[in-house]
């Protein structure tokens, strides 16, 4: 693989983990823009170079891939806590997750599907927050002296 394809694609999954890891850091979640960026770079090195030796001797790049998968998975496992009865950091986990994902397609250099992934992400995490969709009782917000 030419060098300049090389850094094409690893830029583009660069940019991609960074727009997500953007929107963590203005959440103020624990995997924000190095974690997300840093996730989807791996998953984008782990995919060219599997991409370079399927190049010379015809292996199946997919099989990187499924562990990229699998591995991501155990990462993402770490971030969730249970404490007192519920559960968070699940959206976090989720969003290393599409992370890597976006790495992948940066790797394969499939950049239309990259773009429109980082947006469907993004777009996820900004505007699906569930305080917006939840009912609040407006007598459980009053102060009562």
């Amino acid at each position: 693989m030419a060098i300049n394809i090389f850094a094409l694609r690893l830029l583009a999954a660069i940019i991609a983990g960074g727009v997500i890891g953007l929107e963590r850091q203005r959440s103020n979640k624990s995997a924000g823009i190095r974690t997300n960026t840093l996730v989807a770079m791996g998953a984008c090195m782990f995919v060219l170079v599997g991409v370079s030796i399927s190049e010379l001797d015809g292996t199946d790049p997919s099989r990187i891939i499924s562990q990229i998968i699998t591995g991501v998975g155990f990462l993402g496992a770490g971030v969730i806590l249970q404490h007192k009865g519920s559960i968070r950091g699940l959206t976090t986990a989720a969003t290393v997750w599409c992370s890597a994902a976006l790495g992948v397609l940066g790797g394969m250099g499939m950049f239309w599907e990259l773009a429109v992934c980082t947006a469907a992400i993004w777009l996820v995490n900004t505007y699906l927050k569930t305080d917006r969709f939840i009912m609040h009782d407006e007598k459980e917000d009053q102060i009562v002296d």
